[in-house]
């Protein structure tokens, strides 16, 4: 799926499926190409990859049909421009909490090139983008995506006026760090954390904006939200389904063979800690 068909989905309500991306092994696009996928997410936020391998993480997914996208590692605009320079179809912001943040992520995103005095004029109405200008910029960026990551009390207190900026293609549920925030961590299926997630997917969908989670444990509550409107699926990742598939056949064939289960080095709820939020 291309980033315009992309955009036109989430949109309409059309479910979108995707995973996270951690390797950066040229081997592994073609695979994640075979599995029905619609986009694939990339994150360097938590993740150590660096310009340039991203940008050829892009390309590659680019060439197969699967629309990338990067979330940045804070709600910074001149790091939306950059992973769209390397190739990125679309943004994904972490922590956002205020409606100026997500206005100068527009500026960044949906109006691309215009930077200074001139894309504040334009943002804040001072300013009309209007008739060749207007034209050159809605074809120059429609292949960007602007999504917002809500992961907090205050973002959820702000919601009604977020949705209300125009240009955002999502909302993403951050579980870890909202359970968090919530004062219930990790608490998945407490009635606060349950609450929260409905009443956002409920509040973008009703505006026509996408609405999605990134979810790894099991796939019951992404069925359970996507029946409620979630459209956006964002499951498990490349390095959690490795870690918890090849655990279980190891303890499978030692169990069966009456060896003994060495220590692990690393706990593999710690591990996806680490790599899902």
């Amino acid at each position: 799926m291309n980033a315009v068909e992309l955009q036109e989905a989430l949109s309409r309500g059309t479910r979108v499926y995707g995973t996270l991306i951690t390797s950066n092994s040229p081997k592994l696009p073609g695979h994640i190409g075979s599995l029905g996928m619609d986009f694939v997410f990339i994150d360097t936020e938590h993740i150590s990859i660096d310009r340039h391998e991203l940008s050829w993480m892009c390309q590659a997914y680019k060439a197969l049909g699967l629309a990338p996208i990067v979330r940045i590692p804070s709600p910074d605009p001149y790091a939306a421009t950059m992973v769209l320079d390397g190739g990125a179809n679309g943004v994904i912001v972490p922590y956002v909490e205020t409606v100026e943040q997500v206005q100068a992520l527009r500026g960044a995103v949906k109006y691309r090139p215009l930077r200074g005095q001139k894309l504040e004029n334009i943002l804040n109405g001072t300013e009309a983008c209007d008739g060749e200008l207007e034209r050159y910029i809605q074809d120059y960026n429609k292949h960007n995506l602007l999504i917002i990551n809500i992961e907090s009390k205050p973002a959820m207190e702000a919601l009604d006026d977020i949705l209300q900026v125009p240009d955002i293609d999502a909302v993403l549920i951050g579980p870890h760090d909202l359970s968090c925030n919530l004062n219930v961590p990790e608490q998945y299926d407490n009635p606060v954390f349950l609450k929260a997630v409905e009443e956002i997917i409920d509040k973008a969908r009703s505006r026509g904006i996408g609405a999605g989670i990134h979810y790894w444990i099991g796939t019951e509550r992404q069925i359970e939200w996507a029946k409620r409107g979630l459209n956006l699926i964002i499951q498990s990742s490349d390095i959690t389904t490795f870690i918890e598939y090849l655990g279980k056949d190891l303890s499978t064939i030692k169990a069966a063979l009456g060896d003994q289960a060495r220590p692990r080095v690393f706990l593999f709820k710690e591990v996806v800690q680490k790599v899902t939020f």
